[in-house]
């Protein structure tokens, strides 16, 4: 018989009669028989454990001074930035996006810091002549689709930079522009990926249509991007399986940058890895825009690649990150949780926290409500 289903927002949520719970999924006590002993039911789910084991083509990118600096303008000192490259490189971090490549036009240099730009001889006097072949480690930046970026003259070729990789970055609607963007960073010597900015507001047919341009282009990986940390499993679920059918046979991998304003980032992460994503992102206690990320420290501890060290994030976060709060905050709390629950961008929220409104979550509530 099926059981009795309850609506859950959007989404449907089974219920199922406590007697009727399947504990040989766990190899658990079962209850007593009558007038016997608990019956000892074997573990039948699998005659393995996939959890205790890792896939070695898994590969983890750290964001946390590109998504972080959305909180502080990219002003971040050198020795910061320096103590997340070190860190990444011992932890065995595969690649850390470093910053924007975005335009001096458009961001100023007089209101944000060096690392919303990320010009060479800034990148250098970090990490001096960074190979991938003497750290380990891959950098990245990310270039924004809609003007942002003068991604024609300003990007380098990629011998002559410190860069591994290009992340171009867009919305639905930008699609064009981003596919000839990674097709000239892609000529220039980058490995590219394509993020697809806020898909939890796009439509299905919409990402339908993205999918099949990307399919075409030289990105090497597409990455589902939950900007507005709105999205629940069974939306990961659905969006990691469609993006995996729609590239099937290109080579291509499919990636995970998840938001927690909900606090599901984590779970949703690890929910992609179990899906067949081969490229996640995180952040250093979660250091990101709004809510922030899926935490470094905490996909570290999951993930059983012996080659993933925990002790030197831990460090760098008592030393370099808790610090920072101090300076400005970031991290779940009820006005991003608002925004994520509406499906609503946190800018909204960020304003609110700075205000001097920021204790009214109530009528912050009524006002995203009537807003929508």
């Amino acid at each position: 018989m099926t059981p009795p289903r309850s609506r859950g927002g959007n989404r449907e949520i089974a219920l199922v009669p406590e007697d009727r719970f399947d504990l040989t999924r766990t190899g658990c006590n079962m209850p007593p028989l009558p007038g016997g002993k608990p019956e000892k039911h074997p573990i039948t789910v699998s005659d393995k454990a996939p959890w205790i084991t890792f896939r070695p083509e898994l590969r983890v990118l750290d964001c946390t001074i590109r998504d972080g600096g959305l909180m502080n303008n990219s002003r971040f000192s050198d020795e910061e930035v320096k103590a997340v490259y070190h860190t990444c490189i011992e932890a065995g971090i595969d690649y850390m996006e470093i910053g924007y490549k975005n335009s001096h036009e458009a961001f100023p240099k007089s209101e944000y810091g060096p690392w919303r730009h990320c010009d060479e001889e800034d990148l250098r006097r970090v990490v001096g002549d960074h190979t991938f072949e003497k750290t380990g480690l891959r950098l990245a930046v990310m270039a924004d689709a809609g003007g942002k970026s003068d991604w024609q003259t300003k990007i380098l070729p990629a011998d002559q930079s410190v860069l591994d990789m290009i992340r171009v970055a867009c919305y639905a609607n930008q699609i064009s522009e981003a596919v000839e963007m990674v097709h000239h960073c892609h000529g220039l010597g980058y490995e590219t990926t394509l993020n697809i900015m806020a898909i939890s507001t796009v439509h299905d047919v919409e990402i339908d249509q993205v999918l099949e341009i990307a399919r075409e282009t030289s990105a090497g990986t597409v990455v589902v991007v939950d900007s507005n940390g709105a999205l629940y499993r069974e939306q990961i679920d659905h969006l990691v399986n469609k993006y995996r059918k729609a590239l099937e046979g290109t080579g291509k991998d499919v990636g995970i940058h998840a938001h927690n304003n909900l606090q599901l980032a984590f779970a949703n992460t690890i929910e992609a890895i179990i899906l067949g994503c081969n490229r996640v992102d995180a952040t250093m206690m979660g250091l990101g825009r709004g809510a922030g990320n899926c935490p470094m420290e905490i996909l570290l501890s999951f993930l059983r690649n012996p080659k993933f060290k925990l002790r030197p994030v831990l460090d760098l976060i008592q030393k370099t990150i808790m610090p920072m709060k101090g300076r400005f905050d970031w991290g779940p709390n009820i006005p991003y949780m608002i925004t994520g629950a509406l499906n609503a961008h946190p800018r909204s929220a960020m304003a609110f926290c700075e205000s001097d409104r920021n204790g009214d979550i109530v009528g912050f509530y009524d006002k995203m409500l009537n807003e929508g």
